[in-house]
């Protein structure tokens, strides 16, 4: 097995700039259909799924503004909500699919097309069906 030896005797000091993590700034971001109070997210990646999710949150009534060249993400769903999430902003990223939980909490039901935008291949949907169900949501699928 590879490993790598440090042998040091100077204690290490100083900082380093992590980048923003994706998948953890997408799964966030529905978050602020959860509550009416502002929600801040800091070291946001500039990425074009942050923006799609940006643009999918803003089509169901939440107010999303980029700060700081969009590394900081303030958000607030402090008015009503739209349930019918539109198509073409669903088709293009799988993370759409993390509006639904929110919607379903907040308004008790919820219009979510099946998510696209995934090059990776196959990916059902079934596990995020079956725990909603379980949780009690009737879920129709047309």
């Amino acid at each position: 097995m590879d490993s790598i030896v440090v042998t040091g005797g100077a204690e290490l000091r100083g900082e380093i700039p992590i980048a923003g993590a994706k998948n953890a700034c997408l799964t966030l971001m529905p978050a602020t259909l959860l509550t009416e109070e502002p929600l801040t997210l800091m070291n946001a990646p500039r990425l074009s799924d942050i923006k799609t999710m940006t643009t999918l949150l803003q089509s169901l009534g939440a107010e999303v503004s980029d700060l700081q060249d969009g590394r900081v993400i303030a958000m607030s769903s402090a008015g009503p909500v739209n349930t019918h999430a539109d198509y073409d902003i669903v088709r293009k990223m799988r993370a759409s699919n993390l509006v639904l939980g929110p919607l379903l909490a907040r308004e008790g039901h919820a219009v979510v097309s099946l998510p696209g935008g995934c090059a990776i291949g196959a990916r059902p949907m079934d596990i995020h069906i079956s725990a909603l169900e379980l949780m009690g949501a009737e879920i129709e699928l047309k």
